[in-house]
């Protein structure tokens, strides 16, 4: 017992300077995919996020989902399509990404995060023209470009207490609406808010020089050299368009974009408050 409470406060002087660092600062995180699927995760990361709010850390939460999307299409018989690693979205489709984000996916992680004790405020893209957006492309149908962020309502909700919880569903200019990449929306809100950083919450440990290898995780990146790691096949499929965002992010300003792995428990904590951290960071 006594070796036990030593290293419990072990833990908690490690983490003090790091809680001191980021007091006050704004830190986006991007969740999505499948470290959404496993409702124990799930609780955890919302417990990671309101332990970050109530030691004074501006926290913004911005999600996708992915897999209930494909299970809401599937259901009504229609089938996933995607060109580019990014979802086909036609009108049927963009119905049902705006209600399973906005709706049931959104308003369920409030939830969660009202149960673990903290303070959440539901939002999407469309609220307050939150995310205002163009046709990405033709070939895309309603997927979105992110041409404007009206990050003064994040930070009037950070500033009352909320963490903003963001679906990313974009206003067009003439009616319509549209479906944008959570890992993008998540950089491009990171860039307009001034945020330290950037964490994107993933089912992988990082960038690997050996995909089937974790031992292999690449911890630091330059955003220099994104070329060369996709030249040489280190950057490839799924982990180009995350490895792009955040590459964008620190571009435009955001101090660091780190890529960890969604599927262990407490990674934001072991990411942020200790001195080895997880996954890959770019800066």
């Amino acid at each position: 017992m006594e070796i036990e409470n030593s290293q419990r406060a072990e833990i908690l002087v490690q983490a003090l300077p790091y809680i001191k660092k980021y007091a006050g600062q704004t830190l986006v995180v991007k969740y999505g995919g499948n470290a959404m699927l496993n409702e124990a995760l799930k609780s955890a990361v919302m417990s990671d996020i309101v332990l970050m709010q109530l030691v004074g850390i501006n926290v913004v939460l911005v999600h996708g989902g992915g897999p209930e999307i494909n299970a809401m299409l599937g259901k009504i018989g229609k089938e996933s399509r995607f060109v580019g690693g990014m979802r086909y979205t036609d009108q049927e489709t963009m119905e049902i990404v705006q209600q399973v984000l906005a709706g049931k996916v959104n308003k369920d992680l409030v939830q969660l995060l009202e149960d673990a004790g903290g303070r959440a405020l539901g939002l999407c893209g469309l609220d307050g023209s939150l995310l205002k957006a163009d046709m990405l492309g033709e070939d895309l149908g309603y997927v979105g470009e992110i041409r404007e962020v009206n990050a003064g309502i994040l930070h009037h909700s950070v500033a009352n207490g909320y963490i903003p919880v963001v679906s990313t569903i974009a206003a067009g200019y003439h009616g319509e609406v549209y479906n944008i990449n959570a890992d993008v929306a998540a950089a491009r809100i990171a860039a307009e808010m001034g945020a330290m950083k950037l964490i994107v919450l993933t089912d992988v440990r990082g960038l690997l020089r050996d995909k089937d290898d974790d031992a292999t995780v690449i911890p630091v990146v330059r955003t220099s050299e994104v070329s060369k790691l996709k030249r040489e096949g280190i950057i490839t499929g799924g982990m180009i368009p995350k490895i792009d965002c955040a590459a964008d992010a620190v571009r435009r300003g955001v101090g660091r974009a780190h890529i960890i792995d969604g599927r262990i428990p407490h990674s934001i904590l072991v990411e942020l408050f200790t001195d080895q951290g997880i996954g890959t960071m770019l800066y």
